[in-house]
């Protein structure tokens, strides 16, 4: 769960299933009480069914706070995005950023850099759909030292320049939760 529309879809369920709750956030559920092991199990089936899953080792915690963090950075404060990320995963995630690098691509098949990289291309694919910020703009919101290089980034990625997916009739887009592991 790593999108505010993830966190209404389980605070639905919650409610649905009549489950005492303090607080959804995102990627955590903050129960008032311990679920017994029937709604647990009932809660894991729903989570199922919406194509979420709970996150049970450390190491899945840590792999989905990474992800939320730097949704969180793209969608709330990309100030950061001039400063290298690791320092910003080490700071929040509390873990060595070798390690952590290495749990992540393991499980998610690349690397947090290559992550990082679909989540703002996506990022750049919303902006140039509403024609909110001219390429030069988003190259430099999203950190970029360079429209040069946020293009060829851009065109890596896509297969089309900026200029070409922002001229395009058709302009697909994922939903930065749905950038999950080429596994």
């Amino acid at each position: 769960m790593v999108c505010p529309r993830c966190v209404m879809a389980v605070e639905r369920v919650l409610k649905d299933m009549d489950v005492p709750y303090e607080q959804v956030e995102l990627g955590t559920v903050f129960f008032k009480q311990e679920l017994q092991p029937l709604q647990l199990q009932q809660f894991e089936e729903q989570l199922r069914n919406l194509g979420f899953s709970i996150a049970k080792s450390r190491e899945e915690v840590w792999i989905e706070s990474v992800k939320r963090i730097l949704i969180e950075l793209l969608d709330k404060d990309p100030s950061h995005l001039n400063s290298p990320i690791s320092n910003l995963l080490v700071e929040k995630v509390g873990m060595d950023y070798s390690r952590l690098s290495q749990l992540f691509s393991h499980s998610q098949g690349k690397t947090i850099a290559q992550y990082f990289i679909e989540l703002k291309i996506e990022k750049a694919k919303e902006w140039l759909s509403v024609e909110e910020y001219n390429i030069s703009q988003i190259a430099w919101k999203l950190g970029y030292g360079s429209v040069q290089y946020f293009s060829t980034q851009f065109k890596k990625t896509t297969g089309l320049t900026p200029s070409e997916f922002k001229n395009s009739p058709e302009k697909s887009r994922k939903y930065l939760d749905s950038l999950d592991s080429v596994k």
